[in-house]
């Protein structure tokens, strides 16, 4: 049930982006007097689902998952309709439009998705407002582990800055971290800032980004595991950490490290418990955990917003978004940070997708994914929208077509970019598989 539930939203997500892409071909086309020929929510490869042809259209569901098309007539496109190429042009065929309304239906597909991620965005804010822990909240400054080590921080440091620009959200900041060039930090009193290396990174995608950072706590104990090696012992919620065999701890992770670091070994524990030290002795299980969770006091903060306030803030969340993803594909094409190892594919989003029915997650997902497929989908690649785009601004500028023979193997070269994309992609997924079952 979990699977379907997880499955079920990639597919509405997809279904319900797929179906606003194509629309914003295909109002512009039908604005313009442009035949379009057939408006499909996935891949109809050699048969479809449904079909029914309503006026000049054909609308259909494919079987393949992958996307969806509008076939509009007299465009060079994946259908590589030659046959129709080499009939004379027709007034309501695409070629035969001036170059700004062919190039105002290339584009209106990247528009509607950036259109939609920023009303989704501003719906978003208004309703939950913006919650996230302020990064000057962490009075006792950031934790990490030999990963966040390898990165240049060390535990301790307050995060001022990434590549020069203030940090205002924890959360935010760790991607930034991940993306960046460089970290500003206050360290021992000084501000010093950190370069980050591609090694650094390398190691950080490797173990997928999970939790190199986190902010300090105190080591106050909230949760006590149920027939526990801390609850047998008689560590009970409310005790502080004192110390640990003499050694004074002033930080959950110190406490946490020490546990992980004595499998099989005897602890004097020092503990606080209503102004007076008690001393517990415990021993150590062999996984090197004792069933203890910290106090976690939260630390975050909402930013309630109201409608007018909400839609220049949704406009700036997804600028900030499209921003990151813009850094993401700089990374990824870094092959020493190994990045590109852990890009997903249809496979690896599902597992993303929580496992009940979640509308906040869904909507924000929505709206990320929007902007992933507006970013992707305007890139200079033939075959996307944005090779079409630079077809008909060469055209714009220069006054002069690119002949069909140059669209044509454009268009070929385009899809073996994009195969050869989909092999890793699809590849990184059932390689992911693999490793988890072995």
């Amino acid at each position: 049930m979990t699977v379907f539930i997880q499955i079920a939203q990639f597919v509405l997500i997809i279904s319900i982006l797929v179906i606003l892409h194509e629309l914003g071909h295909f109002i512009p086309a039908k604005l313009f007097k442009t035949k379009v020929e057939k408006f499909f929510l996935f891949f109809d490869v050699k048969f479809a689902l449904f079909k029914k042809k309503i006026g000049e259209t054909v609308y259909g569901i494919g079987w393949l998952p992958l996307g969806g098309y509008v076939k509009i007539a007299g465009m060079i496109d994946e259908s590589m309709d030659k046959e129709q190429m080499s009939q004379p042009p027709q007034p309501w065929e695409f070629r035969s439009k001036p170059a700004w309304q062919r190039l105002i239906i290339m584009i209106g597909g990247v528009v509607v998705n950036f259109l939609l991620a920023w009303a989704i965005y501003t719906v978003l804010l208004v309703k939950y407002g913006d919650t996230y822990i302020p990064a000057d909240s962490l009075k006792y400054g950031i934790y990490v582990d030999s990963i966040g080590e390898k990165l240049g921080l060390k535990s301790g440091d307050k995060i001022l800055a990434v590549d020069g620009k203030e940090t205002k959200n924890f959360d935010e900041a760790v991607l930034d971290i991940i993306l960046g060039d460089e970290v500003t930090v206050k360290r021992d009193g000084k501000t010093i800032t950190v370069p980050i290396t591609d090694e650094g990174k390398e190691s950080v995608f490797r173990v997928q980004g999970r939790n190199f950072m986190n902010y300090r706590r105190k080591p106050v104990i909230k949760i006590v595991s149920e027939k526990s090696a801390a609850e047998e012992a008689g560590l009970i919620p409310g005790d502080e950490i004192a110390m640990v065999n003499g050694r004074t701890i002033d930080y959950w992770d110190e406490f946490t490290k020490i546990i992980k670091a004595s499998p099989d070994k005897p602890l004097r524990i020092t503990v606080k418990r209503n102004n007076d030290l008690k001393q517990i002795n415990l021993q150590v299980p062999t996984a090197g955990i004792i069933g203890v969770a910290p106090d976690v006091k939260d630390l975050s903060i909402t930013d309630e917003y109201g409608f007018f306030e909400a839609i220049p803030a949704g406009f700036n969340k997804t600028i900030n978004v499209l921003t990151k993803q813009v850094k993401q594909f700089k990374v990824i094409f870094n092959t020493k940070t190994g990045a590109y190892k852990q890009v997903k594919g249809p496979i690896g989003i599902v597992e993303m997708m929580p496992p009940t029915w979640d509308w906040g997650f869904f909507w924000s997902f929505m709206a990320m994914f929007s902007v992933w497929l507006a970013f992707l989908n305007i890139l200079p690649i033939p075959a996307l929208d944005g090779g079409h785009v630079m077809f008909l601004l060469y055209e714009m500028i220069t006054g002069r077509k690119p002949s069909e023979k140059v669209l044509e193997t454009g268009q070929i070269i385009g899809f073996v970019i994009l195969a050869g994309l989909m092999l890793l992609v699809f590849g990184n997924d059932i390689w992911n598989i693999i490793k988890r079952i072995l």
